[in-house]
């Protein structure tokens, strides 16, 4: 859900605040409750409390029953697709996507994911034309999908961003916008709304081009080679995303972490798929 689309949330309570697995305890255990409803989201999008023994927070509630059917996507499968993103970034130990778990809710079965609130004085991208990228910036030419030769510029290279274009890749996200970042006051950085990843086609849409081409870092090299290990079959990893995923899917997520490592590069635009999403934010 875009952050400009979400509402204001109360922060999470209790005594102390809790670890990853506490917070999955408790997204998948609490009482949800219904709050409201985010109307322009193109899919049903409910913003929730869930409290258990004393501990509540705010979250986000989609029902597979509110998604709207793609053309290129299974029905009803979003929500899967969303806790799938999750079990991926924490195998990475990068931590980018807020805890999230698949459970029964008031509308049936859907995604139930901690609300993060972004800081609203951060700013990481801007689209601006390509003779005023200034020093500082990274800048990739979207010529080729653009008619206006607008370029899109990462505000900042931070780790946070590239490693976040490295899980991209590895989910093959389609619909990586502006509005799905959310920069967190502590300085974290996390990504919402993966529901269109993971397809077994190439379809990596992405505001986050601004490395590609380039080498991979060494961080990013040893977090692949440890997925490549948890990825393989009979693996805690490999059994969990069968359960979310079909095992074709599965497997492209393999072959994907494979070409990451053989060519030791961010990936660049197929040219046979639109490179950015749109709107883009």
């Amino acid at each position: 859900m875009p952050a400009p689309e979400r509402i204001p949330s109360r922060r999470m309570s209790g005594h102390r605040a809790p670890t990853t697995i506490e917070t999955l305890d408790l997204l998948g255990r609490g009482e949800l409750t219904v709050r409201g409803q985010v109307r322009e989201a193109s899919n049903a999008v409910l913003f929730c409390t869930v409290g258990y023994e004393g501990v509540s927070a705010d979250c986000v509630y989609k029902p597979v029953a509110g998604e709207r059917p793609l053309w290129d996507f299974p029905d009803g499968t979003l929500a899967q697709r969303e806790v799938a993103a999750f079990e991926l970034s924490e195998a990475t130990g990068w931590g980018l996507v807020p805890p999230t778990v698949l459970r029964d809710g008031p509308y049936g079965e859907g995604m139930v994911q901690l609300w993060v609130e972004a800081d609203p004085a951060a700013e990481l991208l801007a689209l601006v034309e390509d003779e005023e990228a200034g020093e500082g910036w990274k800048a990739v030419g979207l010529a080729q999908v653009a008619e206006d030769r607008t370029a899109l510029l990462v505000h900042a290279d931070t780790p946070e961003l590239r490693r976040l274009s490295v899980l991209d890749a590895v989910i093959n996200n389609g619909d990586r916008k502006g509005g799905h970042l959310l920069p967190a006051p502590d300085g974290r950085l996390y990504g919402i709304d993966h529901g269109v990843s993971f397809h077994v086609d190439d379809k990596l849409r992405t505001l986050l081009w601004g490395w590609a081409g380039e080498e991979l870092t060494p961080e990013a090299v040893a977090v692949l080679d440890g997925l490549a290990e948890r990825l393989a079959p009979g693996t805690p990893l490999a059994e969990r995303l069968a359960t979310l995923l079909t095992a074709a899917e599965v497997a492209a997520v393999r072959d994907r972490v494979g070409a990451l490592r053989g060519s030791g590069r961010h990936p660049v635009p197929s040219g046979q798929w639109p490179a950015i999403p749109w709107p883009p934010v």
